[in-house]
C-alpha cells in the first residue's frame, strides 16, 4: 500500500511538473514571438525613415536641377554677362560673334577683371602682356602699354576681341582653329595644320594633340552655345532660324 501511495505521489508529481511545464511553455513562445514581433517593426520604421530620406533626398536633387535651368538661376549664378555692352560693342566693332566672345571671357577669366594666370596672363581675356603690347602697337600705334592699362576691363576687352578677329581672319573664319591658337598659340597651330595637314575646313577637336587646349576649345563652343540661348533676343533668334 505505501509503495501504491508512493508510485501514485510520484506518478502526481511528474503530472504536475508536465503540467507546469506545457503551461509555462505557451508563455515563452509568446514572449518569444513578442521579441521577434519588435524587432520587425524596429527594422520596419528604420526602413520606412530610410524610404522617406531617400525620396526627399531625390526631391531636393530634382529641386536644384530644376532650378538651375531655370534662365534666371542660369544668368545670375551660371552664366552672368557682366561687360555685355561692351563685349557686344567690340564685337561689332571687329567682327566676331559677341557670344564666342563671352565664352572666350567665361573660359579665361569668369568675368573677373582682376583675374591673373600662373603664367603672368591678366584680365577679363587673360592677356599676356607681351602679345597685349603688340596689340596695343597695332590698334592704338600705342608703345608704352602698362600692365594696369592692359587690365582696364575696356582695354582688355577690346584687345582681346580685336586678337580673336585676327585669329579668325588667319585661319579663314574657322573658329577651332582661332581658339586653339587663342590658348597655345598661333605659331603652335600653324605647325599642327603643317604636321597633320589641317585645312581651314578643320573641324575634329579631338585631332588637337594638347589636352589642355582641347578641353579649353570645347569649354568655349560650350560657353558660347549657353551665351547665345540665355542673351540672343527671340526675335532675332526666331529670324536667323526662318533665315536658314
Amino acid at each position: 500500500m505505501s509503495a501504491h501511495v508512493m508510485g501514485t505521489g510520484a506518478m502526481g508529481e511528474a503530472w504536475t511538473l508536465r503540467e507546469e511545464g506545457s503551461r509555462m511553455e505557451p508563455r515563452h513562445r509568446r514572449k518569444a514571438t513578442s521579441h521577434v514581433s519588435a524587432e520587425d517593426r524596429r527594422m520596419g520604421r528604420r526602413q520606412g525613415i530610410s524610404f522617406v530620406l531617400g525620396f526627399l533626398l531625390f526631391l531636393g536633387c530634382f529641386g536644384v536641377y530644376f532650378a538651375s535651368q531655370t534662365d534666371y538661376v542660369q544668368k545670375t549664378w551660371l552664366y552672368p554677362y557682366p561687360y555685355r555692352e561692351t563685349v557686344e560693342q567690340y564685337a561689332k566693332t571687329y567682327g566676331v560673334d559677341s557670344s564666342l566672345a563671352a565664352g572666350v571671357i567665361h573660359a579665361e577669366s569668369r568675368f573677373k577683371s582682376n583675374a591673373q594666370s600662373h603664367r603672368g596672363a591678366v584680365g577679363l581675356m587673360q592677356l599676356m602682356p607681351d602679345t597685349a603690347e603688340w596689340i596695343a602697337q597695332e590698334v592704338d600705334n600705342d608703345y608704352h602699354c602698362t600692365l594696369a592699362e592692359i587690365q582696364e576691363p575696356e582695354t582688355n576687352i577690346r584687345y582681346g576681341i580685336w586678337y580673336l578677329a585676327s585669329l579668325q581672319k588667319e585661319f579663314d573664319g574657322n573658329d577651332i582653329l582661332a581658339l586653339a591658337a587663342y590658348n597655345a598659340g598661333r605659331g603652335n597651330v600653324q605647325d599642327w595644320m603643317t604636321e597633320y595637314g589641317w585645312t581651314s575646313d578643320f573641324a575634329s577637336v579631338d585631332a588637337i594633340p594638347y589636352a589642355e587646349t582641347r578641353e579649353y576649345v570645347n569649354r568655349v563652343l560650350k560657353y558660347q552655345k549657353k551665351y547665345q540661348a540665355l542673351y540672343t533676343p527671340r526675335s532675332e533668334g526666331f529670324l536667323s532660324a526662318s533665315a536658314r
